[in-house]
């Protein structure tokens, strides 16, 4: 069963009458976060920035600023750190969503990655404490945990900057960080790759024994908001999702085709980790998610009240998992 995150009764009014920043607000996450956003809540103002100029005009002919009077679309990239602190006035809480995310490009483009995932991440926070930004979540990903190609890095680096952010702010402004595995249907998801090649009878996957995290975008957009509730800044939020056989996955969108493996390529693994056995003794297991505590002395232990200690010295590992996808919950999820 996939897990449902949702914001408590007594606090569902969070987001109401707040002004509420999304980098990357044109990409997959962003454009989903937006739209559950404008949905269940009444924010005061809901500002999209990103860089791409026609994603955004697109984004304006489905959600416009007519229809919704909060919206605000921002053009902006947050290596510019000007044109964040311009943003981020009067804004109450920033998502930090933009990056660069393909792996392969990535590899290619070095540079270009660490100016956007780490010299970005850095202008976020300077931006947000100089804007007096009460929260700020930044998403990570599977990939920062024990890195083996440079997105994973960036992100690694990320998550050590964003949790850091908390001591320069010093209680001013609070920041935390969302790492979870691969979402459903976002860009780079196999399952594009998986539906164009349906035509040709023939699928290609990387390593039979390859595993990994499953999460909706749904899911993964209502776990930031419970976050952005939850948060006392300094925290690294993981969800319990469950994982999936990237050969089920195959199976589950062409039953009929047959499976060509290609062997792993440059940067992958057999099986992503969401808390790595170094992590794992400052872990606390909160019921429907984890939290891994900031090794900071600002660090308080309030919001861990009523966890248990995760297992010290075990890895929360998509191969390892308690929960797995079915080829039958692949298939309705996909539906």
């Amino acid at each position: 069963m996939l897990p449902t995150y949702t914001l408590r009764g007594d606090h569902k009014g969070l987001l109401n009458n707040k002004s509420i920043l999304i980098t990357g607000g044109t990409g997959s996450f962003g454009q989903k976060f937006v739209r559950i956003v404008l949905d269940n809540y009444r924010p005061k103002k809901l500002i999209i920035l990103s860089r791409d100029e026609l994603k955004q005009f697109e984004m304006q002919q489905i959600l416009s600023t007519q229809d919704y009077p909060c919206l605000r679309y921002f053009i902006g990239d947050v290596r510019d750190k000007d044109r964040l602190c311009r943003a981020f006035y009067g804004v109450d809480y920033v998502i930090h969503a933009a990056a660069l995310k393909q792996v392969p490009a990535a590899e290619y483009n070095p540079f270009e990655a660490v100016r956007t995932n780490i010299i970005g991440t850095q202008n976020v926070i300077e931006a947000a404490i100089d804007s007096g930004v009460q929260r700020v979540i930044a998403l990570s990903t599977d990939k920062a945990v024990n890195p083996v190609n440079l997105y994973g890095a960036t992100k690694l680096c990320l998550e050590k900057l964003v949790v850091a952010g908390n001591s320069y702010a010093g209680g001013r402004t609070k920041f935390s960080v969302v790492r979870y595995g691969n979402v459903v249907g976002s860009r780079g998801s196999v399952i594009p790759l998986f539906l164009k090649q349906k035509e040709t009878g023939v699928l290609t996957v990387t390593d039979e024994r390859m595993t990994r995290f499953w999460i909706t975008l749904e899911q993964g957009v209502n776990f930031v908001l419970r976050c952005l509730q939850m948060m006392h800044g300094g925290e690294i939020f993981v969800p319990k999702i469950p994982s999936m056989r990237i050969v089920d996955l195959a199976k589950a969108i062409c039953p009929y085709c047959s499976i060509k493996y290609i062997g792993i390529r440059p940067g992958e693994k057999i099986h992503e980790v969401l808390i790595s056995r170094d992590e794992a003794r400052h872990t606390v297991d909160m019921g429907e998610y984890f939290i891994i505590q900031p090794q900071f002395p600002f660090w308080n232990y309030e919001n861990c009240i009523g966890g248990k200690p995760y297992p010290e010295e075990q890895e929360y590992s998509s191969g390892n998992n308690d929960v797995w996808l079915s080829v039958k919950d692949l298939r309705k999820i996909m539906e």
